[in-house]
């Protein structure tokens, strides 16, 4: 009785895990569909969904389109909240540093974090009175755009790299150093091993020169970060612009040179953590990641070979000349309490090593120049236009606030859209209407953008993936008279679907065409729409927050 007990027990015990291991893995792809298409049967089966959907034609209006030549990053910019604080100033009199993310986070990302709590129970003082320091993170792009618009000043910032600090430089900002570097790290190029045979031996060498015609080739897939808001991304940019042409990054065999290789680019990726998400699905043969995150990563630094290139990262600290004196003697102390007491903690953290073969670019430019290369970047990026249809919600749901965000972020950040890509425009409810026909972005096509914009109504249900198949449709019908084009789509909602196709019908049709579908959530579910963008790899934005149309820019310029 004993013998069958336990064999009845052990029964029991394997039903159940299979149950709890089943469960989660359908929990897991819940409205998804696991089947693959190829391109010709998603067309055939989208066209049978458009011809079932039956949109209307909407009437397109007019706006007065008005751009002006002011710098709008301060009111595009959000204003900061204490979610970015990472560390708490403990004193009254305090210096307040703006820090990237690497420094500030937990664990092996937790350098700085560790450095200002630590330092904050040290007891320091200036003039008898306690001191101590308010650390907030904010990515090095950001920090060199809060400070040269005004719209928030730190007593310091510490970028990943001094390119940030040269940047603001170059807007007007005078600064000094408290410290040179805080901790060392490097950027380099994350490859698969096979991609590295391919290098050596197809180009000679594994290195920024040989992966960029290996990309301009069509032999392997490259992937990198937004050059506006990563510091990786701009140490790039400028290391691949000077191996075309050292020391003149402006001229047109550089701009030649990039053009080429950005051809082959799948998509320029808005964070690291997208990036890194690409890879690990395979969308990427080589990346770029610095030599910190990927020592901390036993599966990368196992598996893929890390390639150095460019510019140190030196985490400088660097001090904003208007800051008082008081603020000032406090981030000296701060920085020589890093150097003294800082050592172990960085080498734990995986800074201060340098990587093998790495030897640090020695052409040096000025922060004009630099400003320079991203406006190369931006205007040269797309050597092959982007068709791309914006879909919008305009159910009951979105009644209020979330439309009137909606048409606000839109309308405010189309300028950073150029004007040789062609864009159309649908909105939804339970019916979905075509309101702008795909055409070139001229200053027309602008205006009926803005007018098409400013007079969406809400009313009714919400059938969003209906809504996905008709931009879908639209948008392989103009890749017919333009098949040079890189489709994309945006959808702007608040993430709830109750009318028409699901997810899971139409899921294939997105992998078999291939179309990056961006989603931007206004009082979202957000989940429901980061499955809609995971697909292709495109990226899920929450507009929830008052940053919105600044995350817009940053998107638009680093993919449109």
């Amino acid at each position: 009785m004993k013998k069958k007990g336990i064999i009845v027990f052990l029964v029991i015990a394997v039903v159940v895990v299979a149950a709890v291991f089943g469960g989660l893995k359908l929990t897991r792809n819940l409205g998804k569909n696991t089947k693959t298409i190829n391109a010709d049967s998603a067309a055939t089966k989208l066209e049978r969904y458009v011809n079932d959907i039956s949109p209307i034609q909407g009437t397109p209006v007019k706006s007065t389109v008005t751009y002006s030549d002011d710098d709008t990053t301060f009111q595009e910019l959000p204003e900061l909240t204490d979610d970015s604080i990472a560390v708490r100033e403990t004193t009254s009199e305090f210096a307040e540093i703006f820090a990237s993310s690497e420094k500030t986070g937990t664990g092996t990302d937790g350098f700085l974090r560790d450095m200002v709590t630590s330092f904050n129970r040290s007891g320091a003082t200036v003039n008898g009175t306690p001191v101590s320091v308010r650390l907030r993170t904010v990515s090095s792009g950001q920090q060199v755009d809060y400070v040269a618009s005004g719209k928030y000043v730190p007593d310091a910032i510490s970028p990943s790299s001094s390119l940030s600090v040269k940047m603001l430089n170059s807007k007007g900002v005078a600064t000094s150093y408290a410290a040179q570097s805080l901790v060392k790290n490097y950027a380099g190029i994350v490859l698969t091993k096979t991609t590295y045979s391919t290098l050596t031996e197809s180009y000679g060498d594994a290195s920024v020169m040989s992966l960029a015609q290996a990309t301009a080739d069509d032999k392997i897939i490259m992937g990198y970060t937004n050059p506006f808001t990563s510091a990786t991304g701009m140490n790039f940019l400028v290391t691949l612009l000077d191996s075309y042409s050292p020391g003149n990054i402006g001229s047109e065999k550089a701009v030649n040179g990039f053009t080429a290789f950005q051809a082959n680019v799948p998509f320029v990726a808005m964070t690291t953590t997208q990036m890194r998400t690409a890879a690990e699905r395979g969308t990427f043969d080589a990346f770029v990641l610095e030599y910190q995150y990927y020592m901390n990563d036993a599966t990368l630094s196992k598996n893929y070979q890390f390639i150095p290139f460019g510019y140190i990262h030196d985490n400088p600290l660097a001090v904003i000349d208007s800051t008082d004196d008081v603020a000032k003697q406090i981030l000296t102390q701060f920085a020589e309490y890093c150097e003294a007491n800082g050592a172990e903690l960085a080498k734990k953290d995986g800074f201060n090593t340098a990587p093998n073969g790495f030897t640090e670019m020695l052409n040096e430019y000025t922060g004009e120049e630099l400003i320079s290369a991203q406006k190369l970047y931006k205007e040269n990026k797309d050597s092959k236009p982007i068709v791309c249809v914006f879909v919008a919600d305009v159910s009951g749901s979105m009644v209020g606030e979330p439309i009137n965000a909606l048409k606000d972020s839109l309308i405010n950040s189309m300028q950073y859209i150029n004007t040789d890509n062609y864009i159309g425009f649908v909105s939804y409810s339970d019916i979905v209407t075509i309101e702008l026909p795909i055409a070139q972005f001229d200053l027309t096509q602008q205006s009926l953008f803005k007018g098409t914009i400013e007079s969406l109504q809400t009313n009714g249900t919400t059938a969003t993936f209906d809504a996905v198949c008709v931009a879908m449709k639209m948008v392989q019908d103009k890749l017919a008279e333009v098949p040079e084009a890189k489709p994309m789509i945006f959808v702007l909602s608040d993430g709830e679907t109750n009318e028409g196709h699901s997810l899971s019908d139409i899921s294939d049709i997105i992998s078999g065409l291939k179309i990056p579908i961006y989603t931007i959530g206004y009082n979202a579910d957000i989940d429901a729409l980061a499955q809609l963008s995971d697909i292709n790899e495109g990226i899920c934005i929450n507009a929830g927050t008052d940053d919105i149309t600044y995350q817009l820019k940053q998107l638009f310029n680093a993919n449109m």
